[in-house]
């Protein structure tokens, strides 16, 4: 069986990246509510009272949000999005597509957070508040189980198995755009951190990822069609205490390759055992080394790493298959799309760092052989189909 090798760019990683990660979030301060009035304006038109100031709190994500008791009592959550104007309206216009659409799946009804109200003009959307744990956190605890994989893979094969309209959006998602791989916009070069340049660099002079990404946007572009998330990834899981799954953040939704959101989940776990490789989890009662790790170290640890966390992986695709047929070459695409995964997981990283470190450039590395050889990997990562 292949093993998904790692970039050689991998060297040792030091010591101050071999950490044992913590269960705990990071909690963000919400934005001040007194200078964003339009958000209890729209509580205040739905019937609950303003948000209580002292029962909010801010989960992380891209957007401005609030999460927390109003007046009346109601918890909600609202988010306002952020973005260019062109941006905010086609996220707002995708959200409200998908409330159109998914009440027409049974088996999504119940497993999306309910809607309670928007402005479109102030870009914000409100929501009953789900009170559940993450599938981040889930990942992190490592009680995501193997019957939530399943479960999970049912309603994205659910959502991928349903008839598209003609409302959706049908442009293709902006990531993995092979003209980036050319050369960075000025506007966006202006804005990128250093980390962030050396990601880039990184991949626009590597010959062999250009081509790679662009023969999966050929493979997308020629893909079948469906009704999908675009940007399914664990932190976008509810789980309620009784392992209900809730999927949420629908701003990209769109008539897309399914294989997008099927390599994504794979890529997620994928990008956790290369995390894990400089941590204790899975390794039972074996201490973990206080040294450096050499690239061969690396590379037998991520092999384990891997191992231990894709029949996660498998029970997705089991479940997904229960819902949803595959067309000839969807493993392939899926498994470039997991590979392109990691590669955003190393810009996204970049974004908040100061350089790269050499655990983003392993997962790179994993990502890059993905992407170019999904062929040989589709197998590895469970993509087969069964009688």
């Amino acid at each position: 069986m292949p093993v998904l090798a790692m970039s050689e760019s991998s060297g040792t990683l030091t010591v101050d990246e071999k950490k044992t990660e913590s269960k705990e979030l990071p909690a963000f301060r919400p934005m001040d509510l007194d200078v964003f009035p339009e958000v209890d304006g729209l509580l205040n038109r739905l019937g609950f009272g303003a948000f209580v100031r002292d029962s909010v709190s801010a989960p992380v994500g891209r957007n401005h949000a609030w999460s927390g008791r109003t007046e009346s009592g109601r918890r909600v959550f609202v988010k306002h999005l952020v973005g260019t104007a062109p941006d905010v309206q086609a996220r707002m216009r995708r959200i409200l597509t998908f409330e159109d659409f998914v009440g027409g799946v049974p088996e999504l009804v119940g497993h999306v957070p309910p809607l309670l109200g928007y402005d479109r003009d102030a870009g914000l959307v409100a929501f009953d508040h789900v009170t559940a744990k993450s599938g981040a956190e889930l990942m992190v605890d490592e009680t995501f189980g193997k019957d939530l994989a399943f479960a999970v893979g049912q309603k994205i094969g659910a959502l991928h198995a349903t008839a598209t309209t003609g409302e959706m959006d049908t442009t293709l998602p902006a990531l993995p755009d092979p003209v980036l791989l050319q050369a960075l916009p000025l506007a966006m070069y202006n804005e990128v951190s250093f980390a962030e340049l050396e990601a880039w660099r990184l991949m626009q002079h590597d010959a062999g990822l250009r081509e790679g990404l662009e023969r999966l946007r050929k493979w997308e572009e020629k893909a079948p069609r469906v009704p999908s998330h675009c940007d399914f990834r664990v932190d976008q899981l509810l789980v309620l205490d009784n392992g209900f799954p809730v999927i949420a953040d629908w701003e990209e939704f769109r008539s897309a390759d399914p294989a997008r959101d099927v390599g994504a989940f794979a890529g997620e776990w994928l990008y956790r055992s290369v995390l894990d490789i400089v941590t204790n989890r899975g390794d039972g009662d074996v201490q973990f080394p206080d040294v450096e790790l050499t690239h061969e170290q690396v590379l037998a640890r991520g092999a384990e790493k891997i191992e231990r966390l894709l029949p996660l992986v498998r029970q997705f695709w089991l479940g997904y298959l229960t819902r949803h047929e595959t067309d000839p070459s969807f493993s392939e695409r899926a498994t470039a799309f997991a590979g392109w995964h990691l590669l955003d997981r190393l810009v996204a990283g970049a974004a908040q760092g100061q350089r790269l470190s050499g655990i983003e450039r392993a997962a790179a590395g994993i990502g890059r052989g993905a992407l170019i050889a999904p062929h040989k990997f589709a197998a590895v990562l469970g993509f087969e189909e069964t009688q």
